[in-house]
């Protein structure tokens, strides 16, 4: 088949790369420069799956900044734009979808289409009553950042929602998750084909569940450390339930990352005409957790406190939405002098706050070291460094 992918981010990388093992792939982007890398067979995120599949694997996968020509010609087309979320409207942004299927209306496309960007529940509905000639499928995305090939190629699951009215696209449905089944490693996988509120709905509600599980166990090793207990204990002992489970249950400065975040809020933006209690709870969790941090090193009285990357979690390069940003914002506003070492950002500052590249300098000229995840590169300042990192795990 000749697809074309919208968006070379995670999502959409990691699903070009995926079924251009079997089909003809177009991935299209605005970005001359990632354009031009993915056509040098390198990647443009940090994931070391994608990495090795654009030098080693035999790809028929071709990058172009011609989105007209590539959903003109294609059969399937896929959505992987972003989608931030809005705080002032309350919504996640979805220019960027409706821009590019209004692109591919305007080039009277015939192709199946199916939207991965994460969207608000209902809006697959409403957006394939606002473009009728066009076939709107939603399938969402389970990837985690710099694991997301891998995901795909093991995943968890396969879910694809069809709009209600639009029961003729079923076999597109199938289609896609045949696909989707082709280019996989893993041989047993669950596919669930549903409406496209309820597809929505498990996305948003999942990584709602996983932030709850995060704050949870975040909001246990606030207990802990206030009073003095050993709280690796008190997760190890729980997880030896096997309800519980000994998984995801790290303590951290908080969920971050591109999804958690806002997908987060977006649900409880779409509760808002039902009774809720947990939704809005762990969104404010989560601020308790980047609050109660900053007032625990503000409490140290240092002279520098030296934040160590940027980014949350090993093996990538993304630190949108990371929660160390929230409680760099609040260390600022107590006045406490802050350094920031991350080799991936080119740039003097950050927010601000200097930025250095220099890992000696910073180790030895921090007074207390930040950390949400140990690193070797730490290990000769051990005694300055504070972490929640019990496990030495994402």
């Amino acid at each position: 088949m000749k697809i074309a992918i919208a968006g070379t981010g995670y999502v959409g990388l990691s699903n070009a790369i995926l079924l251009a093992q079997h089909h003809e792939v177009t991935a299209v982007d605005v970005i001359p420069e990632k354009v031009d890398m993915v056509n040098r067979r390198e990647s443009p995120i940090a994931d070391a799956y994608i990495e090795d599949y654009l030098k080693h694997k035999n790809l028929s996968l071709t990058a172009t900044l011609d989105g007209d020509s590539a959903y003109r010609e294609a059969e399937l087309i896929i959505i992987a734009a972003p989608t931030n979320y809005d705080d002032v409207t309350g919504h996640f942004d979805t220019r960027a979808v409706e821009s590019i299927l209004s692109q591919i209306q305007r080039v009277k496309s015939k192709a199946l289409v199916i939207i991965k960007s994460t969207i608000p529940i209902g809006y697959t509905q409403k957006i394939s009553e606002r473009y009728p000639t066009l076939s709107i499928l939603f399938a969402p995305e389970f990837l985690r950042e710099g694991k997301a090939l891998y995901d795909n190629l093991y995943p968890s699951r396969i879910i694809v929602g069809i709009p209600k009215g639009k029961e003729s696209l079923l076999p597109g449905a199938r289609l896609f998750a045949s696909l989707m089944q082709e280019g996989a490693i893993k041989e047993e996988i669950p596919v669930l084909i549903t409406g496209s509120s309820e597809a929505e709905s498990i996305k948003l509600f999942s990584n709602t569940f996983l932030a709850i599980r995060v704050a949870y166990f975040n909001e246990i090793d606030t207990y802990a450390e206030e009073k003095g207990l050993h709280t690796a204990d008190i997760i190890k002992g729980m997880g030896y339930d096997p309800r519980i489970g000994d998984f995801y249950n790290n303590p951290s400065f908080g969920y971050g990352g591109y999804c958690l975040p806002k997908d987060t809020k977006q649900l409880l933006a779409n509760y808002r005409d039902v009774p809720e209690t947990m939704i809005r709870a762990v969104v404010e969790a989560n601020e308790t957790r980047k609050q109660y941090i900053a007032d625990h090193i503000a409490s140290l009285s240092p002279k520098r406190v030296g934040i160590y990357r940027l980014t949350m979690k090993s093996g990538s390069d993304n630190f949108r939405s990371s929660a160390i940003q929230g409680i760099i914002e609040r260390l600022k506003e107590k006045g406490i002098d802050l350094i920031i070492y991350e080799p991936t950002l080119d740039k003097d500052t950050f927010e601000g706050v200097p930025v250095t590249h220099d890992l000696e300098s910073f180790r030895e000229t921090s007074d207390i070291i930040l950390a949400n995840r140990v690193s070797e590169d730490l290990l000769p300042v051990k005694d300055k460094v504070y972490t929640r990192d019990l496990f030495s795990r994402d």
